[in-house]
């Protein structure tokens, strides 16, 4: 008996998809449909979360058209495309002469879409006002119209919307948290892209198919690398975004099969990251280019850029101890990773042990600090008296310059904006 039910709902899940176009067997996506199977039959107020684009007013259509409202009217509101001054007749109606511009009695949404199911999208970007309106609504099925005092009844079901934490909303009193227990009745959470990359390959195919049938051409195909570029893509924009992509691939290539690299420049957040990695690389030339497989992150590459700053410091503070040593000056030894950056050395060595934390404190006591203080003041003025030397000695040619200094020309321009050395 628990088997041959079990296996109804799969069928009736399956035959939900292929009824409104959803494409996927991820567990995150299934759960939700079902959720939306289970409350259609009730009139509970149902939230729907998940960021934008992952077709959240799709579950309010299937909700309502599996209810037993589903031949009365359906509406979507998007909360947040509608002015904040206008946003209370559109919902509840007014009356005339009730503000400029209202010339005649206006039904507002809950009036005509009475005994049916009003979609509230982004409700989040609803003024505080509205929603201290919709609560009545929730609560006692009441309205009034701007600028009336009679009192109406309505039997709206609503089911709303938003990409928003509501609950964080409402600690910056942003969102009414009585208004957000009240809709959250049954709250439904829609996965992000991200979150099902399992469905993409499939969601593309169907996308690259619908486009190509559009435009009377052939289908454009991924091949293997092309796929794991497009699994592992972060879709910021969802299924939207997908869809967009696919578009623009079917539309724009030349070559239906599509590689890693072809496929690469119509990701923009790909691109983005590019040029990111490329700004690091040109002004560290010993950093990895983008597409590297030498670091996961820019993170580790930002980690990488400021490890080689350190290590130049610590070369060019060690050849000023040997120069002034030959000199006849004695300052004091350098140590062996040098204390140009002590904070930085415990963050390194924590993170090349796994543990590095962006908050993780850092404790020097009195004497330590005072001790760098007067080391990194007395370090400086070398550095300065020197490099102004050799300058001086080769006639600003910094190339030779550097190179009588034992460091690179990059460290030498560094220094020569630090210290505003005048050439």
């Amino acid at each position: 008996m628990v088997c041959r039910l079990s296996k109804n709902i799969v069928m009736d899940i399956q035959s939900i998809k292929n009824r409104f176009g959803i494409i996927g067997n991820s567990p995150g996506l299934n759960h939700a449909l079902n959720t939306a199977v289970q409350v259609a039959n009730t009139d509970l107020s149902v939230l729907i979360a998940g960021e934008s684009g992952v077709g959240k007013e799709v579950f309010s259509m299937i909700i309502h058209a599996l209810s037993p409202r589903k031949h009365n009217p359906f509406i979507a509101v998007n909360c947040g495309a509608i002015p904040e001054g206008t946003i209370d007749s559109e919902l509840f109606g007014h009356e005339k002469g009730s503000f400029t511009g209202a010339v005649d009695n206006r039904k507002g949404y809950f009036e005509t879409v009475n005994g049916g199911t009003i979609f509230l999208d982004e409700i989040g970007e609803m003024p505080l006002g509205t929603q201290a309106r919709l609560l009545r609504v929730l609560e006692t099925g009441e309205f009034i119209r701007v600028g009336s005092s009679k009192v109406q009844k309505t039997d709206v079901r609503v089911i709303a919307a938003s990409n928003r934490d509501l609950l964080e909303f409402s600690a910056l009193s942003k969102f009414r948290e009585d208004l957000y227990y009240r809709l959250s009745t049954v709250p439904i959470r829609v996965p992000a892209l991200r979150d099902r990359k399992e469905d993409i390959p499939l969601l593309f195919r169907k996308f690259a198919a619908d486009f190509a049938e559009r435009y009377k051409t052939q289908s454009v195909q991924l091949d293997a690398g092309a796929l794991q570029l497009l699994v592992n893509y972060p879709w910021p924009g969802n299924v939207r975004e997908l869809k967009n992509i696919a578009e623009q691939v079917s539309v724009l290539s030349t070559d239906k099969q599509i590689t890693a690299e072809s496929l690469h420049h119509f990701l923009p957040h790909q691109n983005a990251n590019s040029r990111s990695l490329a700004l690091i690389s040109s002004v560290a030339p010993g950093i990895p280019a983008a597409g590297s497989s030498d670091f996961k992150t820019e993170r580790d590459i930002l980690y990488k850029l400021i490890f080689d700053m350190k290590k130049d410091m610590n070369d060019l503070k060690k050849m000023i101890f040997d120069v002034a040593h030959n000199q006849g000056y004695t300052p004091a030894e350098p140590s062996s990773t040098g204390n140009l950056l002590p904070m930085f050395n415990e963050q390194e060595q924590q993170s090349s042990t796994g543990g590095y934390s962006s908050n993780t404190p850092v404790l020097l006591d009195a004497n330590t600090r005072h001790e760098e203080v007067e080391e990194t003041l007395l370090l400086a003025d070398r550095e300065k008296e020197y490099i102004t030397k050799a300058l001086k000695k080769h006639k600003s040619r910094r190339r030779d310059a550097a190179a009588e200094l034992g460091i690179s020309e990059r460290t030498l321009y560094r220094k020569i904006k630090e210290y505003d050395i005048k050439e």
